[in-house]
């Protein structure tokens, strides 16, 4: 099966992404040609001897700020090869940065669900604004902390779209049952258990080795309702708002309510 989702990342530090196309079912995924990713190195677009990416900001002080010459001509060699292939459609120009929109799923399904996306990872102090206001169409960030650079950002964003590929897990039924989506409300996922049956003196939940589906289904909706409202309150909040939540849900979370849980 030839691929259709592709990423095209600019960086400075390429063998990172090996990770993703050498490892794990993303890298079983890469290797069927599921998907693509090209890296770009912006030093291949320099003039000068030294390939110099970075130079001191202005108005002065910490760091050095990736310059917008090299990192545009990144940008305009990916368009055009993208271009010359047969899905050539236009995709998005991702900044991975603090300042960016939280990356969720409901992001990551719409990027499995496309053509791919160009991901920029900047470093250094910064990249010139310059480049930001011509190209950048959508910016990213993992949370509210800094990196040294966007890679593990892109790393993440990348691995999060591929295992939503059909075909890509062992069992399509998984990613479905993820955390966050939307076939589960948006709530957290419920525990999980393996063998053995009893372990340390701590034996897994009767129900689970009862062998009645009905009652198991059950079981993990409370269970999941159950984590969300203790530890991702915000999460029972939009599953309300998007009507996610049914009359019997509701029930459980007033009866934790009442436990004080």
């Amino acid at each position: 099966m030839s691929s259709h989702l592709r990423f095209d990342v600019i960086t400075l530090f390429a063998p990172m992404f090996e990770a993703v196309t050498g490892l794990g079912v993303t890298g079983r995924a890469h290797a069927k040609d599921r998907w693509r990713l090209n890296t770009w190195n912006p030093r291949d677009f320099t003039t000068d001897v030294h390939r110099t990416v970075d130079d001191r900001p202005f108005g002065g002080g910490p760091g050095m700020v990736m310059r917008v010459e090299p990192l545009e001509k990144t940008v305009r060699a990916i368009q055009a090869q993208r271009s010359e292939a047969a899905s050539g459609e236009p995709v998005p120009v991702i900044l991975m940065s603090p300042q960016g929109r939280r990356f969720d799923q409901t992001r990551a399904q719409s990027l499995a669900d496309g053509p791919g996306a160009i991901l920029v990872c900047g470093r250094y102090e910064g990249i010139d604004q310059r480049f930001i206001d011509r190209w950048v169409t959508e910016e990213i960030s993992l949370g509210d902390f800094v990196l040294s650079g966007g890679e593990i950002a892109a790393l993440a964003v990348v691995d999060a779209a591929v295992r939503l590929l059909p075909g890509v897990l062992n069992d399509d039924e998984s990613a479905i049952q993820d955390s966050f989506n939307e076939q589960l409300s948006g709530l957290l996922d419920c525990p999980h258990y393996t063998r053995p049956e009893t372990f340390d003196d701590v034996a897994v939940p009767d129900v689970l080795m009862s062998g009645h589906h009905a009652n198991i289904v059950k079981w993990r909706r409370r269970q999941s309702l159950e984590a969300t409202a203790r530890k991702r309150p915000d999460l029972i909040t939009a599953a309300r708002e998007r009507g996610w939540l049914s009359r019997d849900d509701e029930k459980i979370l007033s009866s934790l309510q009442r436990r004080g849980d």
